[in-house]
Formats: C-alpha cells, sequence, structure tokens
C-alpha cells in the first residue's frame, strides 16, 4: 500500500463534509491510498455524550470512506484541544504505519499553519503567553496576543476553530518528532458549530436536529443514515444530554471538594466553584454556566464536569495512549492492521477482553472506557439496551 493517510475525528454523526474530506484526500496523493481514522469513544471534546455510540460511528466511518476505525481513549476523548491531538497523532505514530496526517482548516493553506505551529514552539512564547495571560484576558486571546508579537497578522489564522486544531495536529507531529507528512484540506460548507447550506452541515447543527426529531438524512451519506436508522430502530440512540444528565448529576453530587480539585485544568478556584454549582444547580448545563469565568470558556469547563463525572483525574492524559483499539476496519483496513503488527510500538487490541491481561495501565485506562460506556448507555431510549458491561464484548465491526 503507497500510502496510509491518519485523520483525527468525532464523526458526531459523519456527514457528507466528513466524506467529502476523504475523498479530497485520497484525490490528493497517488496510488493506492488507505484511511485510518482516530476517533473519540462514547464521550467527545466538548464535554458531553455523542449523539449515537463509537460502535455506530465506527460502522458508519468504515462503510462511508474509511478503512480502519481505531479508539481514542477516554483520557485524551475529553482533553484540551493540545492534549486531544497529541493522543490522537500519537496513536497514529504508534501504529508504525501511518504516512500521511490529513485534517480540515478554514486556511486550507499548509505553510501559515506550520509556521504558526512552529512560532507557538519556540522559545520565549510561553513567557508571551503567560505575559498575556496576566492582563486577564482568556487563553485564546492570549495566545494570539503573544502570537501576533511574532508573526503579526498571520496570527489571525488563531481565530478559527479548525484551524487551532490544525496547529496542535502539526506540534504534535513535531513533538514526538514523527515523519508522518500533513496535508491541510479546506473546509467546505458549514462552519464549526454553525449552520450551513445546500449539501453540507455543520454536525452541531445535525445534532440539533437529530434532538428535534428532524430528518437528516439529505445531509449524511446513504450509508451513514442506515446505520443510524438502524440505531435508532433498536432503540440503541440518539443519545441525548437531557437522558444522561440524571446519572451525571447523581455522580457529580457524590464527590466532595478533593476530587474537583483533582481534575484536569482545575485551577484558580476552578474545581470549587465547580463542587459547589453542582450541588446547587438542577442542570448540567447551568452547573457549568455557574462555574464558568470570563477566563475560561465554558467548553473547558464542561470537559471538567464530565470528567468528574467519569472518573478522569489530572495527568490521565499525559503522553499518548498505551494500546491501540480496533474499533471497525474493512478489507482494506484489515491489511493495514498485518503491515502495523510488526511495526507498532503498542499492543493493538482487537478482542477487548484482551485488556484485563494487558499491563496494568492498558486494564486501567480499558475499564475507565467501558465504565463510561456503562453510563453512556443508560441515555439508550429503549431500557433493554441499558445493560452493563457491554465494552468489554463488544467485537470490532469487520466489513
Amino acid at each position: 500500500m503507497q500510502n496510509i493517510v491518519g485523520v483525527v475525528a468525532e464523526y458526531n454523526p459523519f456527514h457528507n463534509g466528513h466524506a467529502l474530506h476523504l475523498a479530497q484526500t485520497r484525490a490528493r496523493l497517488s496510488g493506492e491510498t488507505g484511511i485510518v481514522a482516530v476517533m473519540s469513544g462514547d464521550f467527545v471534546q466538548r464535554g458531553e455524550g455523542a449523539i449515537y455510540s463509537k460502535f455506530a460511528r465506527a460502522e458508519a466511518a468504515v462503510k462511508c470512506g474509511c478503512d480502519l476505525v481505531i479508539e481514542l481513549p477516554l483520557p485524551w476523548s475529553l482533553s484540551s484541544a493540545e492534549g486531544f491531538a497529541h493522543g490522537a497523532v500519537g496513536l497514529l505514530g504508534a501504529l508504525g504505519v501511518v504516512t500521511h496526517l490529513s485534517f480540515g482548516s478554514e486556511s486550507g493553506d499548509l505553510p501559515p499553519l506550520e509556521a504558526l505551529a512552529q512560532t507557538v514552539l519556540a522559545p520565549g512564547f510561553s513567557q508571551d503567553l503567560k505575559d498575556a495571560l496576566q492582563t486577564g484576558c482568556s487563553f485564546a486571546a492570549a495566545r494570539q496576543i503573544a502570537a501576533e508579537k511574532r508573526v503579526g497578522p498571520l496570527a489571525k489564522l488563531l481565530e478559527s476553530p479548525n484551524n487551532i486544531l490544525a496547529i496542535e495536529y502539526l506540534k504534535a507531529i513535531y513533538n514526538l518528532d514523527l515523519s508522518i507528512r500533513p496535508i491541510t484540506v479546506r473546509r467546505e460548507g458549514a462552519q464549526h458549530d454553525g449552520t450551513g447550506s445546500e449539501t453540507i452541515r455543520s454536525a452541531s447543527e445535525l445534532r440539533t436536529r437529530i434532538n428535534a426529531g428532524q430528518d437528516i438524512s439529505v445531509w449524511i451519506p446513504e450509508a451513514a443514515a442506515a446505520v443510524f436508522a438502524e440505531e435508532e430502530a433498536l432503540g440503541r440512540g440518539p443519545i441525548t444530554l437531557s437522558a444522561l444528565e440524571p446519572a451525571i448529576l447523581s455522580r457529580l453530587r457524590m464527590m466532595g471538594p478533593s476530587v474537583f480539585n483533582a481534575l484536569p485544568g482545575a485551577q484558580e478556584g476552578l474545581g470549587n466553584a465547580l463542587c459547589k454549582a453542582a450541588n446547587e444547580e438542577p442542570t448540567f448545563s447551568s452547573v457549568c454556566a455557574a462555574a464558568k469565568s470570563k477566563r475560561y470558556a465554558l467548553s473547558r469547563i464542561r470537559r471538567m464536569a464530565m470528567c468528574a463525572a467519569l472518573g478522569v483525574k489530572q495527568g490521565m492524559a499525559d503522553g499518548t495512549p498505551p494500546y491501540i483499539r480496533v474499533l471497525a476496519a474493512n478489507e482494506c483496513g484489515r491489511e493495514i492492521l498485518r503491515l502495523a503488527e510488526e511495526k507498532a510500538s503498542v499492543p493493538i487490541i482487537t478482542k477487548p477482553a484482551a485488556g484485563r491481561s494487558a499491563s496494568q495501565e492498558i486494564e486501567r485506562l480499558m475499564a475507565l472506557t467501558a465504565e463510561a460506556h456503562d453510563l453512556y448507555v443508560l441515555g439508550s431510549p429503549v431500557t433493554e439496551e441499558r445493560r452493563a458491561g457491554n465494552d468489554w464484548r463488544h467485537s470490532p465491526i469487520m466489513l
């Protein structure tokens, strides 16, 4: 196989924009190209449950352009953009066979993104960032101010969410000293969390429409629509925040300040503020809003709250994941796995039960992810689908 391209995704849900990205990636490369997606599990980086389970989303992805889907373990899925990117790119590097990394960006132009990534990693930048933070502005604003000192107007690229993730992917390649070559594809149609038009809509808009009971089939590939329709017919989805909320709030209210202060990102009183809000506010959204401050984005508070509910502690997402769990693959994906068997730097797990006999670190992380799945299925519309333990029993979907 001439090229094996990695992509980092949530596919929440898989839509026409994702299919376009995969098609454009293949069009950019000559020869046979396989695509590996590192995908968030049942909980995603915005600090909420995915609309459909990781198994359904992985199946949809393989039926719509990916060849192999592997899971980004829970601590990295609920990490900051930096931790999320570092963990995902690290997993692609650990496979030992990935030649390229393809990502969408509002810029669509790689050299300026590379220049910004190198700027952020340059000596002295962290001090410039600290100086900007001393003014009381948010992290995002401080980072842009610090970058403007060095690259001028180019720093405006940091205003766009997919550009920001692109820069984090590039940083991860540099920090991990990987030989993976980056490719960026201009993001088409709807912007992140925005309202789109014609055949491409943002995943955020599609989730809103799903929650409102609307048909979204015109904006997602036919094969993905069939997978998600089967999930709904079986009562396994969609999974909504309102369905999960009682379980999440119950967990949050059983915890003391010490737990909240041990969360990723808990500093400057954030842990205490979140603990207080969890014991006073009636909804998950109002808990996060009450704990928010001018300094920190709401998404960070949501991730902290979800980490608290799921048992993710500070330090769990340090480094890169110690194993590769396969969620779905087609024939090409199985060939990639065969190639990776001799080159992967961490164990490749196709039978989840094997995680119980792996290293303590792997077993602990897989148990954490399995417990999160047990909470996740409590949001299933049909009660029979709320049974525990399925994450340990679910084999990869092989097409």
